[in-house]
């Protein structure tokens, strides 16, 4: 297996691992990243999960030895398993935290930013390196890039193919903060041990606006404000919260 699950307390922990070659992906991988997030999705016991890479690196994009000349069904083939890859990512009803070391290139790239919060070392680098192959970008880079830093910045580290230091990024917003290399998985799951306290149906359906806001109008975006809350008010956690106000103490969320 090229990709390792475990947990802590309630956070998943999905790590690739690919020795040797930077963490690149394969079609099996793929297939292995779409499983694991499918597999935390359903499981309860889980409420944020971590992504990140072994051997110093996150992921350095498709491992080159695995793609070269096919047939347009093999093609199409390794597409759909990565937007099978990248939708199970973004679309988890769960907080999802990128711990970034080394390379995040490419694909791998649009793998963290699919991610909700994104932390990184100082050696971090991140590149959409298409360009330099003469191909366009995939897994929804231009997508997310445009989303985050707006259309002109994300043309300009798409067209120029050029490394984005993990300076850059935080500069960006790309990445929420830096963390040196030993400090890195701790930070992340401090993050995630938070964040798994939290009210985590509530921030599934935080997470849900957020997709949705960018290609609606305001007055579009406030009737899905109108169905949700609503609906969100009958929730357990809800009513946790609001009892925890009342009497001055710490929420225990249950996530329902």
């Amino acid at each position: 297996m090229t990709v390792r699950i475990a947990s802590q307390g309630r956070v998943g922990i999905v790590t690739l691992d690919q020795p040797g070659r930077a963490n690149a992906f394969t079609m099996a991988m793929r297939e292995e990243i779409w499983r694991a997030f499918d597999d935390l999705a359903e499981d309860e016991d889980v409420r944020a999960v971590i992504l990140t890479g072994a051997n110093g690196q996150y992921c350095s994009g498709a491992d080159t030895g695995d793609m070269g000349h096919q047939g347009t069904a093999a093609f199409l083939r390794r597409m759909r398993w990565l937007h099978r890859m990248v939708k199970a990512v973004a679309g988890i009803r769960k907080p999802v935290i990128a711990a970034v070391d080394g390379a995040c290139v490419g694909a791998g790239w649009s793998l963290a930013l699919a991610c909700d919060i994104v932390i990184a070392t100082p050696q971090a680098r991140f590149c959409q390196s298409f360009a330099r192959i003469g191909y366009v970008p995939d897994a929804g880079a231009v997508w997310q890039l445009s989303r985050l830093v707006g259309p002109m910045r994300a043309k300009e580290i798409v067209y120029s193919a050029r490394m984005v230091d993990a300076q850059e990024a935080l500069r960006l917003g790309l990445v929420l903060e830096l963390v040196e290399s030993e400090a890195l998985m701790a930070r992340a799951l401090e993050l995630g041990a938070s964040l798994a306290e939290g009210p985590t149906l509530a921030i599934g359906m935080a997470k849900r606006q957020f997709e949705a806001a960018p290609g609606l109008s305001l007055d579009q975006y406030l009737e899905l404000e109108f169905a949700m809350q609503p609906l969100m008010a009958t929730t357990q956690d809800h009513w946790e919260g609001l009892a925890a106000a009342r009497e001055k103490r710490p929420p225990h969320f249950g996530g329902s």
